[in-house]
This record gives structure tokens, sequence and C-alpha cells, in this order.
């Protein structure tokens, strides 16, 4: 740990260290970060280092953090969820979202045309660059981020296997205000 950053750990209380550590433990990111921020503040903990400091904690912890799991993206997953969506599936659709937890990332969304004409949307997965990465599993993301092109992939893959468009009106780059799929 850094000298200054280590320094800050110590100086919390033990019952926050130990909080903390419960969080990370159960990959409670954001839980672990505002803990530590709003605990530290008065040794002047800002947002940042409260943010190293928990990464450290991560580090520190490895294989031990209880990870949330991937939402699957295989054929075979993806279209278990797409049949079991009521009403009938009439695209696909990766759609960008971003947070400050995870930067950057693509909800594949089933587009149904729901009871009585409505038509809606049933989120099939959430593909974080994480989750991405492992997906491809060293195949080349063409220049994509590798939330769209693991998307791009499971979403093309998925539409074709039920006979739908695929949409992702911009692979190439993160817009989460990009036109959305019209019928």
């Amino acid at each position: 740990m850094d000298r200054d950053i280590e320094n800050q750990w110590t100086a919390l209380p033990a019952g926050i260290r130990t909080q903390v550590d419960g969080y990370v433990l159960q990959d409670g990111l954001m839980q672990a970060i505002r803990l530590v921020w709003a605990a530290g503040r008065v040794q002047g903990i800002g947002l940042r280092e409260a943010q190293e400091i928990v990464h450290l904690r991560y580090v520190h912890f490895g294989d031990r953090v209880a990870r949330t799991p991937d939402d699957p993206i295989d054929l075979d997953s993806l279209a278990a969820l797409a049949h079991g969506i009521p009403g009938r599936v009439v695209a696909i659709e990766a759609v960008w979202d971003g947070d400050t937890v995870h930067d950057w990332f693509v909800n594949l969304l089933a587009i149904t045309d729901g009871p009585a004409g409505q038509s809606g949307q049933k989120g099939l997965a959430t593909i974080y660059w994480g989750a991405a990465e492992r997906a491809l599993d060293g195949a080349g993301t063409g220049g994509l981020h590798p939330s769209a092109a693991a998307a791009t992939r499971a979403g093309t893959a998925l539409a074709a296997h039920l006979g739908v468009p695929f949409h992702f009106a911009s692979p190439d780059d993160p817009d989460d205000e990009a036109p959305r799929w019209r019928p």
C-alpha cells in the first residue's frame, strides 16, 4: 500500500475498518467507498482516496472476495431467458449505459410485441468490461470496447437463433442516447 493511503487506512477506527472489509468481502464496492469517505472526511480522506483505499482492500483480499456473478451471455442461456419472456420477441437490442462504479457497459435487451400490441423490453444481460473480457476469452475486439464486442457477438448469435433483427446503434462509441430500435 502507498504509505499515505496505508496511514489513512490505519487511522480509521477499527470498527470502520472491519465493516469496510466486510463490504469488500461481499463485493459491496459502493458501500465500502461510501463508508471510508464518510468516516474519513475528518482526517482529509476525499472520494479519490476512499476509492483507492477500497481498491487496495480488494487487492489485499484477492480471490477471497465473493464476486457478484457475471450475467451469462452464452447462446443457450440467452435463448432460455428470451423464450421465458411473455409476448413475442421481435428484436434483440444492445444499449449503452454507464455509472460511476463500472464506467461504460452494455445492456442486452429483448424487444417484445407484448399482449394487445403493447411493445416492451426485457433485460437479458448486463455486460461489464471484465465480464466481456472473460466471455471473449482472448478473442479480439476489432477495436471495439470489450462490452460492445461481447454484446455484438452474443446479440447477433441470439438474434439469428430467434430469427429476429439485432440492433446496436452505436457499437463503436459509448452513447447512451443513441437511437433505439424501431419496428
